[in-house]
């Protein structure tokens, strides 16, 4: 019969057991890469996800992450080659791919974060100082992150990094450039509205004085030929006068004195200061337009 010191001691290696064989292995998630230290010194790196083993109480597992990390740079300004000031806001994508090296060089993730938000500063002001802000902004985008990411992750390469990618979220001119460079366009195009404006009058003064020209001319032209139409009909009337006359004067007589009636006799004021016996009333004591011989007795006109 076993006594119970024995059991005890039993238990005991067991719990023993139990504690070591806890303490020599260690689990890698597929999220991560792990380096095992012995007293400060790197000795393996476990890459792949599952069950390692280590040497029980001596190692010491670091998990390092091997998923792709973000780098948040805060807006830098930064002079192009044309001396205009850009506000460059720009941030990386990076992983770790040796987590020795890594680990050697800046050892946490916080460290690396400082150190390559420094290289990336540097390398946009190289890589923008060499260009204008028309190509930053427009033509060359594109080409210059593909140059910023390729000069990072050469830098980078030296603390067990790959930069995977570098991106200009945003280049901009300072706010009080901005505001001077809106004024110079506002200032612009007032002026090219201006001289627009002017251009439209003055075209707008040309096309109304060739249409008054014009229509002096048509008018001008019209009146010389109402003139001349006015003049044929005047001489037509004349001759037809002429010819009336010359075959029958006493009717032509007769109808211009009353063409004079109708005109003289319109208005109601028909007072007129002149002999009864004056020619313009001949008509009036018969249709011959002879005078009636006097009566007996009444002197004769002077």
């Amino acid at each position: 019969m076993r006594s119970p010191v024995t059991g005890i001691i039993l238990l005991l290696l067991l719990l023993l057991a139990l504690i070591v064989g806890y303490s020599s292995v260690f689990t890698v998630q597929q999220t991560e890469q792990a380096l095992v230290v012995r007293f400060g010194k790197p000795v393996d790196v476990a890459t792949a996800p599952g069950l390692h083993f280590k040497a029980p109480f001596i190692d010491t597992v670091i998990p390092v992450d091997k998923r792709i990390l973000d780098l948040e740079n805060p807006a830098q300004e930064v002079i192009a080659s044309d001396q205009k000031r850009l506000v460059v806001d720009a941030f990386a994508r990076y992983k770790i791919k040796d987590a020795l090296q890594f680990y050697q060089s800046v050892g946490t993730i916080q460290a690396a974060n400082l150190q390559l938000a420094t290289l990336l500063n540097s390398a946009l002001r190289r890589v923008l100082g060499e260009v204008t802000l028309i190509q930053v902004v427009r033509d060359q985008r594109e080409a210059l992150m593909q140059r910023i990411r390729a000069q990072l992750d050469h830098e980078a390469n030296n603390y067990g990094i790959q930069v995977i990618d570098v991106r200009i979220r945003r280049a901009d001119l300072p706010d009080q450039n901005s505001q001077a460079v809106y004024q110079r366009m506002k200032t612009e195009r007032q002026r090219e509205a201006a001289e627009f404006r002017a251009q439209g009058r003055q075209k707008a003064q040309e096309i109304r004085s060739n249409a008054d020209r014009e229509a002096t001319v048509i008018v001008a032209e019209a009146n010389s030929k109402a003139e001349q139409i006015r003049g044929e009909g005047d001489a037509e009337r004349n001759r037809l006068f002429a010819e009336a006359y010359g075959k029958d004067a006493d009717f032509f007589a007769f109808y211009r004195s009353m063409a004079a009636y109708e005109t003289s006799l319109k208005s109601n004021d028909t007072r007129f200061l002149l002999r009864p016996d004056s020619d313009f009333f001949r008509f009036f004591g018969g249709a011959t337009g002879k005078t009636a011989p006097a009566a007996p007795g009444t002197p004769a006109k002077p």
